[in-house]
């Protein structure tokens, strides 16, 4: 059977529908949004995306045209498509071959995993800088946003890789590389607002979500 080829769809922030149309996020199993601000990075970066994706995937560009950030974007954008399985990727991101086929085996292969960490080459799996969610899994948390709306930059990953955690919902494959290429990446300092965010909900385990000590002793 022939599959679908990949698909691109370029959107603006700005131009967003107020539902989701039925074409929004393609006829693929997956779709990965990826917001930009330069449309030439993210053009290079979506090429190499789809060409190493391994699986039929649908690609969503956001230009974020009014400066709301990456996390809005994604929140969004969760909540404009409808296919099973919802990639957040950045427009600095470099895939290793096979990245998202080797993620979607491993999602298949284990059908209580909700949130599938991409090998980031610094957290290696235990923190889900890049991930994958399972649409079923990651609508129940936060009224069918992906992320705590609370956070503007930073920290939001964290707390949804800790949740997946507590339930034993994390999954990841060292094969499966997706790499952040910032060569000043280690040099910038978090957001102190939304790390203060992070304490502050930590304190009550994420409104209940997260309980074990170990968990919470983490990512501090």
């Amino acid at each position: 059977m022939k599959t679908e080829p990949p698909k691109l769809q370029w959107l603006s922030w700005s131009k967003l529908p107020t539902a989701a149309p039925l074409t929004l996020g393609g006829g693929s199993d997956v779709v990965v949004v990826v917001p930009y601000v330069k449309r030439a990075q993210a053009a290079r970066t979506c090429r190499i995306l789809i060409d190493r994706a391994g699986s039929p995937v649908c690609l969503l560009p956001i230009h974020d045209d009014e400066q709301v950030g990456p996390l809005a974007i994604w929140n969004r954008l969760l909540q404009l498509t409808h296919n099973e399985y919802f990639a957040y990727v950045a427009d600095d991101a470099f895939p290793g071959r096979g990245w998202l086929n080797i993620a979607l085996q491993a999602m298949q292969r284990h059908p209580q995993a909700g949130l599938f960490a991409f090998n980031d080459g610094k957290w290696f799996g235990q923190l889900a800088g890049f991930g994958l969610v399972r649409r079923s899994w990651v609508k129940t948390l936060y009224d069918g946003a992906l992320f705590h709306p609370g956070y503007h930059q930073h920290y939001a990953d964290t707390e949804l890789t800790l949740i997946a955690r507590q339930q034993a919902a994390l999954i990841h494959d060292p094969n499966a590389l997706l790499v952040e290429v910032d060569s000043q990446k280690d040099k910038r300092l978090v957001n102190p607002a939304d790390r203060l965010q992070f304490l502050e909900r930590k304190k009550n385990g994420f409104e209940g979500r997260v309980t074990h000590p170990g968990l919470l002793g983490m990512f501090g």
